[in-house]
């Protein structure tokens, strides 16, 4: 992400309300840009534009750009672990009829959004080598609580009948997402929904599962 030149100039004038709400439309912007284009690719120029926040005004509302990228970490990884409990914890269908849910509601948003935008924290990932050191672990992290969400689901389905009990619920949730981060990849790449597909069509018969 390219730079912003720090200045004491555009400081904007405003109470703590108006301050945090343009923090949170930055990020918001941030995500949303980052996701179809990537940490090195997006400039913070672009995402300042989205927001109409005048350029030497960045640092009022973070202290550097790699503020800015853990903020955006923070916000997307509690915001689709959210997203996960709406599915993996609705008692109105069965623990794996949840995940299909899921899968399916994913499947649409990407189709969409013509498979231009992707996951956050993957993107992030394979960025990993020109990013800051800081943000290894707090991807680590997001990525091991969608793992631990995802676990309970299976560790629901196990004890529902639908998944063997030999099953290690942890590793499962490890395979999913390993999978489901690549298949993701792959379909915005190829700006097509098959490997998603077959992706979880695989992963469902490998639990010799009948949803």
């Amino acid at each position: 992400m390219s730079e912003v030149k720090k200045s004491k100039r555009g400081r904007p004038v405003g109470s703590r309300n108006a301050r945090n709400e343009t923090r949170a439309q930055l990020i918001r912007a941030g995500v949303e840009l980052l996701t179809e284009k990537g940490f090195t690719s997006t400039g913070l120029e672009e995402i300042l534009r989205k927001v109409n926040v005048p350029k030497g005004s960045f640092y009022y509302y973070f202290d550097s750009k790699e503020q800015f990228g853990a903020a955006l970490i923070e916000s997307y990884g509690a915001y689709f672990g959210a997203k996960l409990d709406l599915f993996f914890l609705d008692e109105d269908v069965s623990p794996l009829q949840r995940l299909v849910n899921f899968v399916g509601h994913a499947r649409h948003n990407m189709a969409r959004f013509d498979f231009n935008r992707g996951c956050l924290i993957a993107n992030l990932g394979q960025e990993m080598s020109v990013l800051p050191g800081t943000f290894r672990q707090q991807l680590i992290d997001v990525f091991n609580d969608w793992q631990a969400r995802t676990a309970k689901c299976f560790k629901a389905a196990q004890e529902a009948g639908e998944i063997d009990t030999t099953f290690d619920s942890d590793e499962l949730a490890a395979q999913f997402w390993i999978g489901w981060e690549g298949a993701v990849l792959r379909a915005k790449l190829e700006r097509q929904a098959f490997p998603m597909d077959i992706f979880f069509r695989g992963f469902m018969k490998s639990l010799n599962s009948k949803v």
